[in-house]
């Protein structure tokens, strides 16, 4: 039914593809897009929620990122075995409303902490988990919209966000391949190809032979669709090597301390960590640049240090060069070491001393 990405597959993947979001562009010759995720991490404290934001923009990040529902817009408030949470997460024991009333960002504090965000070079978006939700992002025009792996099923939701005509972020951490393709297809419907696949795993912390952090460069070219990496694990390799394969958006999780506590401390980098994981990625971007076989300036100076053809003892003019004395030697200032079999069994033109770099001239 979702035939569309297969024909996509014998397409030439766009490698210009930017997508902008805010002030910056995310996509191929830009620097990485990363994402200060907010979550449940301010505990219900505002004076904390701002605070992780500074720490955001002390740490580097480009963006942060809330999530806006309510435990009676999330889901409903009841007990039944249906509700409980007993998939064997950090967070079984609970109900999902009781979850989600300790861990919801207070709607009324979300304008301010988007307006901090600006106010300290930052863009600010959010998850939404509701058509109520999304109007009230659009009410405060907020430069992308983020669709959570678990609502990567909810195809209203996702079609609601796409006709805004904003950016779309969707992880997708809990998506077979069909839901991935039916997300994109009803985006694409909507005339929204502004859409950004993030690669997902979603356990809490992400073991790391779970992340297979290589489908991150396969989305990119099976969907046509710039990519990057919601990441759960803890540290920084997975972040850093999610870039050198492509990853064009790095989303973390910020807490002020794990200590602290809270649903998402687990998993949550602090202000430290985080930085020092921007700092990582980008030197990763450096290293990874682009695809070239030029040699920069210092490198054509290395040459020198290649290997030649020289003369390793006196020769005398009329002797027969020999394996004895002509040797590819270090450095690269005499004949390239292609030459040598046609080198040996000639004779020297001229006396030669030992340590000249060889020459045609030399040779009979």
């Amino acid at each position: 039914m979702w035939a569309f990405s297969v024909e996509r597959n014998h397409m030439e993947v766009n490698m210009e593809k930017k997508i902008r979001i805010g002030n910056r562009y995310v996509g191929e010759g830009e620097k990485t897009y990363i994402v200060a995720e907010v979550s449940a991490n301010h505990l219900q404290d505002y004076s904390r929620a701002e605070a992780i934001i500074r720490a955001a923009a002390d740490a580097g990040a480009d963006a942060v990122k809330l999530q806006t529902y309510t435990s009676d817009t999330i889901t409903i408030d009841c007990d039944n075995e249906y509700f409980q949470i007993t998939q064997g997460t950090i967070w079984d024991g609970t109900t999902l409303h009781k979850l989600y009333e300790t861990a919801y960002t207070p709607w009324e504090w979300q304008p301010k902490l988007k307006k901090l965000a600006e106010e300290l070079g930052m863009e600010c978006f959010s998850s939404p988990f509701d058509a109520t939700a999304v109007d009230f992002m659009q009410e405060m025009d907020m430069p992308a919209y983020k669709v959570a792996s678990f609502e990567i099923n909810d195809i209203p939701l996702i079609r609601k966000i796409a006709r805004i005509g904003k950016p779309v972020i969707i992880a997708t951490g809990i998506a077979y391949l069909e839901d991935i393709e039916r997300a994109l297809h009803v985006c694409r419907e909507e005339g929204n190809e502004q859409v950004i696949l993030l690669k997902c795993t979603s356990t809490y912390p992400s073991p790391y032979e779970d992340m297979n952090l290589s489908v991150i460069p396969n989305m990119a070219q099976v969907f046509d669709c710039i990519t990057g990496l919601s990441d759960h694990s803890m540290g920084c390799a997975a972040a850093v090597a999610g870039v050198a394969l492509g990853a064009k958006m790095v989303e973390k999780h910020l807490t002020l301390a794990r200590a602290d506590g809270g649903p998402d401390a687990a998993f949550s980098m602090e202000p430290a960590e985080f930085k020092q994981m921007v700092e990582e990625i980008r030197i990763a971007e450096k290293a990874v640049g682009r695809v070239t076989y030029e040699l920069t300036e210092k490198q054509k100076r290395s040459r020198e240090d290649g290997r030649s053809l020289f003369a390793v003892q006196d020769i005398k003019a009329g002797e027969t060069f020999t394996e004895d004395n002509v040797r590819s030697i270090r450095p690269a200032f005499g004949m390239h070491p292609m030459y040598y079999d046609k080198v040996l069994g000639q004779k020297a033109k001229t006396d030669i001393a030992k340590g000249t770099p060889m020459d045609w001239k030399y040779i009979m």
